[in-house]
């Protein structure tokens, strides 16, 4: 059975979603949503579906989920109004900036029994996802350190980056999410250094553009987090998880799996540009992964819980950062 989709917001990773939606077979796109109506019809005519506004979409019978995409200041509002109007609801990260207005906001999904998904697409990935396979079959025995590696081609505008909560809210927190799911144990510290090393612009605004974090469980596990807005050589989305009695790592991916010899050396394609192209598989299996859970009544495989917990640990790790000293987690949940 199709499951209709309504999509709220068509910017670029609204455009990312409706992509995945149209390459998803049991799905379709009834209608799109956004306050430019110039963008909404283009991305209408694009995908041959309809233009309605926010609560119509909300509205109708005929649509059975939602995807939120829209800035992230009108998610949390918009999730309780989903699930208030019974629409299944996919949420891109983060539910909010706000640690309280998270928790405030998963409160009313249950209160309704709703269906939440977060968008942490990167689980979805194929390289991520047999890197997690091969984990939980033991072939490296248990997990001690995970190293996460994530450096986008260039910043976004400033003025997105003065709305966006900051890198550890608005980049770190992928990361925040993979650390969690390949460490499979909750974090307890978290110490964090940050600087402006790539635009004065972005310190201006209040954040910061290459950071590192040091992530430690209960039992001693750790994972180290480097980000940087600037990697000159292509989007750079790499992992190493080194375990007891091995080690397993995900590589970059290129435009082509080929290497060049001649007499000037050894030559390869260049890195997939940025998340558009590097992911377009793991949002597509996402969707399909949403679709499933609401069909089959299952649980949702990245939650409003997750979401919660990569907040909170981006909360810490600003902190680390303002303060210079390892944060407990437990310091941000109270």
């Amino acid at each position: 059975m199709t499951m209709t989709f309504g999509l709220l917001g068509a910017g670029r990773i609204g455009k990312v979603h409706a992509r995945a939606v149209r390459s998803t077979p049991q799905a379709r796109l009834a209608a799109v949503a956004d306050a430019i109506p110039a963008a909404a019809q283009a991305l209408a005519d694009e995908h041959g579906c309809a233009v309605a506004s926010i609560d119509a979409i909300l509205a109708d019978p005929g649509i059975d989920a939602i995807i939120i995409c829209t800035p992230t200041d009108t998610h949390a509002d918009l999730i309780e109004a989903g699930v208030k109007a019974a629409k299944a609801v996919f949420c891109e990260k983060p539910i909010d900036l706000s640690v309280a207005r998270v928790k405030a906001c998963l409160d009313v999904v249950a209160a309704h029994k709703g269906a939440l998904m977060v968008g942490f697409n990167r689980r979805f990935d194929p390289d991520f996802m047999a890197l997690h396979a091969a984990i939980a079959a033991g072939r490296i025995g248990k997990v001690e350190m995970v190293t996460i590696a994530s450096r986008d081609p260039g910043a976004p505008p400033v003025d997105y980056i003065a709305r966006s909560g900051g890198i550890f809210r608005d980049m770190t927190i992928h990361d925040f999410d993979m650390a969690r799911w390949l460490l499979g144990e909750e974090v307890d510290t978290v110490q964090a250094a940050a600087s402006v090393l790539t635009d004065p612009a972005i310190g201006t605004a209040g954040d910061y553009d290459s950071v590192n974090v040091i992530l430690r469980t209960a039992t001693g596990k750790q994972a180290i987090i480097t980000n940087s807005r600037r990697a000159a050589y292509g989007y750079d989305q790499r992992i190493e998880v080194l375990g007891s009695t091995g080690a397993i790592s995900a590589l970059n991916t290129a435009e082509a799996n080929i290497e060049i010899a001649d007499k000037d050396g050894f030559h390869r394609p260049p890195l997939l540009n940025f998340f558009m192209t590097r992911y377009v598989a793991a949002y597509a299996n996402e969707i399909a992964a949403f679709i499933a859970a609401v069909r089959n009544g299952t649980a949702m495989p990245t939650t409003g819980q997750d979401g919660l917990a990569a907040l909170v640990l981006a909360d810490a790790a600003l902190q680390s950062v303002a303060q210079g000293r390892v944060v407990k987690v437990s310091d941000i949940t109270g």
